[in-house]
């Protein structure tokens, strides 16, 4: 389905280095090197879930090595092992901090000891920091878990690097190669930013209110 004018947001013209991989674990490889070379974590893109790649190619089939060079393929910046740790240790502590001051509260007004305080706080703590982290974890395996994964492989993960010099362009496809990648080449792409590439662009705070534009005529 083809976005309308409105819901573009930015458009830029760029050169990358782009490859197919048919091994997750090989794309993370080169990802993370490509950061310890000193890439920017911004410039590295990959490619959506095989669902959502079907549904905004409206099911046309397109080998991966093509898709590379379309601006209008779903990509997502690139989510590392270190990204999911990072946000579990922080929704985890966030939200079991939250309850622990709650409870404690709570249980104040309701003038119970101060030890049976500590001791309930805290566990209402952990549980709803442990419960959180799963949430986040089952977030992050859910193409696993519905054998989108394999099914990405078998199709080819697409991994884009904006770079900015030669040399950058040199390395990125020195990486590449080296953990794998096919079809590695460079090229020059203009990438239209829309609503729908944001993070949490489908989430809606009032379920009642519709899709139409506030304040239009």
């Amino acid at each position: 389905m083809r976005a309308s004018p409105d819901d573009t947001l930015d458009r830029m013209r760029t050169r990358e280095v782009t490859g197919v991989f048919h091994a997750r674990k090989a794309l993370v490889a080169a990802a993370e090197e490509l950061l310890v070379a000193g890439f920017d974590r911004a410039d590295i893109d990959v490619s959506a879930p095989a669902d959502e790649l079907q549904q905004r190619l409206n099911y046309a089939s397109i080998p991966a090595v093509d898709l590379a060079d379309i601006p209008i393929a779903p990509r997502r910046p690139f989510i590392g092992g270190d990204d999911m740790a990072v946000t579990m240790a922080v929704v985890g502590s966030i939200s079991g901090c939250a309850v622990a001051v709650a409870t404690g509260y709570f249980l104040v007004m309701k003038d119970v000891r101060p030890l049976v305080i500590g001791i309930l706080s805290m566990l209402c703590g952990l549980v709803v920091a442990g419960i959180s982290v799963l949430v986040v974890r089952r977030r992050f395996d859910q193409e696993r878990r519905r054998g989108l994964d394999k099914l990405s492989e078998w199709d080819g993960i697409l991994i884009w690097i904006r770079v900015h010099s030669p040399e950058k362009e040199t390395l990125a496809q020195e990486i590449l190669v080296r953990h794998g990648g096919d079809a590695v080449h460079v090229h020059e792409i203009e990438l239209v930013r829309r609503t729908d590439d944001l993070p949490l662009h489908s989430l809606r705070p009032d379920p009642w209110l519709g899709d139409e534009r506030l304040g239009q005529p």
